[in-house]
């Protein structure tokens, strides 16, 4: 009931879904708790939900009213193309609906956020954009690697590895030199190849590594190794999509975090 009284005391501030727009929204990193307000006032008003398959079922029961359209996009496997959902979003608008195109983490990093926005726009379909918890620091807060720490490090680097190996691949070496954590995203299916460029490009073998599967859901899971060991270690703990890649000295501090919390639980 408090929760209930505290939204609706917010309402009033909250933008209206108006027929014919869509809104690019993330839905975080998982779990329905990650949801912002704006979020949650979408789903509430929004006529047509086309979202990805990294998006929980409970967050699109927020939505019991709306048309439901599954678009989802997943590396390796047989998907709907990008041209297609950007179609979908223009044709539904078209139609005077409120459309809510719903994807994993934030719309804006690494999920073609930027490219539906400009289909949109030259469509002349007004739109808005909705941040959500983009899953590289929703993962990581979730599992206890702080993406910063004082001492360890100065930034963060957020890279994707589907292309790893191929010609548009990253200058995976040039990352290792930075010393800096580095979080990828997309890249389990192409750890063999990540871990190698790391290490060709300066990183130590010893560099603690961490692979987060299905961050935040009930089914999360997680694998702590370092850069040599990492492979055999998520293929031996069954590891699979979706899952984020954590190299660097922040994984260490996960160690202590838990050990110091265990402490206390027991004191």
């Amino acid at each position: 009931m408090k929760l209930e009284q505290a939204i609706a005391r917010l309402a009033p501030v909250l933008d209206e879904f108006q027929p014919g727009h869509v809104w690019l929204a993330g839905a975080g990193p998982g779990n329905a708790g990650a949801l912002t307000l704006d979020v949650l006032s979408a789903l509430a008003q929004a006529d047509a939900v086309v979202y990805d398959a990294l998006v929980d079922g409970s967050v699109l029961n927020v939505a019991p009213n709306a048309e439901l359209h599954f678009m989802g996009k997943r590396g390796g496997r047989e998907s709907v193309r990008q041209d297609e959902i950007t179609a979908q979003l223009i044709a539904l608008a078209g139609l005077g609906k409120r459309v809510l195109r719903l994807k994993g983490g934030d719309p804006y990093i690494f999920g073609r956020g930027g490219e539906e926005a400009l289909a949109l726009a030259r469509a002349g379909i007004p739109y808005r954009i909705l941040p959500g918890v983009t899953s590289a620091f929703g993962a990581m807060a979730s599992v206890g690697i702080p993406a910063t720490m004082r001492g360890i490090n100065k930034a963060i680097i957020l890279a994707t590895g589907h292309a790893a190996g191929s010609p548009e691949d990253l200058d995976w070496a040039a990352l290792a030199k930075t010393g800096q954590p580095i979080v990828v995203y997309m890249g389990l299916k192409n750890l063999s190849r990540i871990v190698a460029s790391l290490l060709e490009g300066g990183l130590n073998s010893s560099t603690p590594v961490a692979v987060v599967m299905a961050a935040t859901t009930p089914d999360e899971r997680i694998v702590i190794s370092n850069l040599g060991g990492i492979e055999q270690a998520a293929l031996a703990a069954g590891i699979a999509s979706p899952a984020l890649i954590v190299v660097g000295e922040i994984v260490s501090m996960r160690a202590e975090l838990t050990d110091l919390a265990a402490r206390m639980r027991s004191a």
